[in-house]
């Protein structure tokens, strides 16, 4: 039964979705910038994965970021192998919408685009974003090492100072280390560059964030 649990409430990993040892079949290139959308990416690139609400719009702003090399939307932190967007959405899976970020560490520090991250969505809303209410819309920062994760609750800090001194309450993001990540469909890669006109509910609070400024052309 798809729906017969909150939306709001993670399953258990004896409750998700069984899901497929296939993976999903998905582009060999950006649609955007025809860079490569799966590894391996150029030497110096570095890659951090995001979830910031429905991932449309979430990796429209990545791939717009000067300095990111390529960009794909997928599926990460639960438990379903390979599952299908209806099955990432019926909360039965645990898995955030989320974004690979693929980045040329010459060009853009992992500093500045947390930044990026954290003035795009509001970071306080839990198990939602906006409209959009559900697991699979929960903020997060999937980290690959140590420093990532340093850094990464580094600026967490000093973003929930500046968004109490606004008004805003805790902030829910996920900060955890990498999960598998699970390409979406191929329809939804780069899906606002095939869509211009598609639906993006992302938005964020309209409170800087006091790190990365004045480190990027």
């Amino acid at each position: 039964m798809l729906f017969g649990r909150k939306k709001t409430q993670l399953p258990t990993v004896t409750e998700a979705l069984p899901g497929r040892t296939q993976a999903m079949p998905v582009p060999e290139r950006h649609h955007v910038s025809g860079a490569s959308l799966v590894p391996p990416f150029p030497d110096g690139t570095e890659t951090v994965v995001f979830g910031m609400g429905c991932f449309w719009g979430a990796e429209r702003i990545m791939w717009k970021t000067p300095g990111v090399v390529s960009t794909a939307v997928g599926y990460a932190g639960g438990f379903t192998p390979n599952p299908t967007y209806e099955e990432v959405c019926s909360g039965q899976t645990g898995h955030n919408e989320v974004v690979l970020v693929a980045f040329d560490s010459a060009q853009i520090g992992l500093e500045q685009l947390l930044r990026v991250f954290w003035e795009s969505h509001d970071p306080t809303q839990g198990m939602r974003q906006g409209n959009d209410v559900g697991t699979q819309y929960r903020s997060g920062i999937y980290v690959s090492s140590n420093e990532q994760r340093a850094l990464a609750e580094a600026t967490q800090h000093a973003y929930q100072a500046r968004l109490e001194a606004a008004g805003y309450g805790p902030v829910t993001t996920e900060i955890v280390e990498s999960p598998v990540f699970y390409y979406a469909e191929h329809y939804h890669q780069q899906y606002l560059a095939k869509n211009p006109n598609g639906y993006c509910g992302i938005g964020g609070t309209g409170v800087s964030c006091p790190v990365g400024v004045g480190t990027t052309d």
